[in-house]
């Protein structure tokens, strides 16, 4: 057995997954607020990707000014979102919303499309080393970006959520609209400002997976990919969404380690999280964390 493959790819798998983790709190941010699945999540990373690669390449904006003003255009998109798109649909069947957003998500895919092309485009150098060794393992600079930031991500959400005006009165009407709003909380604020979050840390995400991969329609995929950590972990859970990325994100190098040394089927790494939202829709629907609701009929 290759032990130092396996070994580097299981590092791979805790930092993307910390990346799926990060991703997989956004799509519970905004459905604890809003009781809605975001099924355009993956597009927000994939506009994020594009608007940043378009200042550093187009514009010839420096990445410590482009990376910051891609942040504050998709804080202003993820508002403007809302406000105009989502909100008039608020007391709607939360089906219909839903499907709102799949449609969003075929839009911006046919926008960025149109605007960029369908072929990958290589992100420009910002690092002047690609990758770095540690301890044996080779790791790309980026990846190690990714983790910082999601760490610091994961403890800025938790003070946000514990301490913070903002993220109480979220927490808020996440527990109960009507009571919120009867507090004199502005519940259509806290959507607005669930959405500008998702946006940014979406936005954030698809930088750092264009600096390693290039810009490219696949990044609208990692969307659908987080989604089996969210379910894993629960989707009203923020904890679970960062053990479940952490999970797939081992789990999908651990199956391309499985193919590329003994089955050689070619793709379990791209399904493999798919079969696992098979299982824990199977076994434990409501995920590890998620809260558990009963209706009666």
């Amino acid at each position: 057995m290759n032990t130092t493959l396996l070994l580097q790819l299981v590092v791979n798998g805790v930092i993307i997954g910390t990346l799926y983790g990060v991703v997989a709190m956004c799509f519970v941010l905004i459905y604890k607020s809003t009781q809605i699945v975001n099924f355009a999540q993956g597009e927000f990373l994939l506009i994020g990707a594009w608007t940043c690669w378009w200042l550093l390449t187009s514009m010839q904006v420096p990445f410590w000014l482009g990376f910051p003003l891609t942040l504050a255009f998709m804080a202003l998109f993820g508002v403007l979102l809302q406000v105009v798109v989502l909100r008039p649909l608020i007391g709607e069947p939360i089906i219909s919303v839903i499907m709102v957003t799949v449609g969003l998500s075929i839009f911006f895919q046919a926008i960025m499309k149109w605007m960029f092309g369908v072929w990958a485009k290589p992100f420009p150098e910002v690092f002047g080393t690609k990758a770095v060794e540690i301890l044996g393992l080779r790791v790309q600079t980026p990846y190690i970006l990714s983790m910082a930031v999601s760490l610091v991500i994961m403890a800025g959400f938790a003070w946000f959520f514990k301490f913070s005006r903002f993220g109480l009165a979220m927490r808020a009407t996440a527990f109960n609209q009507q009571v919120a709003q009867s507090l004199g909380i502005s519940v259509r604020s806290v959507f607005a400002m669930a959405w500008a979050i998702s946006a940014v840390v979406s936005a954030l995400a698809g930088v750092v997976v264009g600096m390693v991969n290039g810009v490219s329609q696949a990044l609208s995929f990692f969307g659908i990919k987080v989604f089996p950590a969210v379910i894993l972990g629960g989707l009203d859970s923020i904890v679970g969404a960062i053990l479940g990325g952490l999970i797939i994100g081992v789990l999908e190098n651990l199956a391309e380690f499985a193919d590329s040394q003994y089955l050689n089927w070619g793709n379990l790494y791209t399904v493999v999280p798919f079969y696992a939202l098979i299982l824990i829709l199977m076994i434990k629907p409501y995920g590890l964390f998620g809260t558990r609701q009963i209706e009666r009929i």
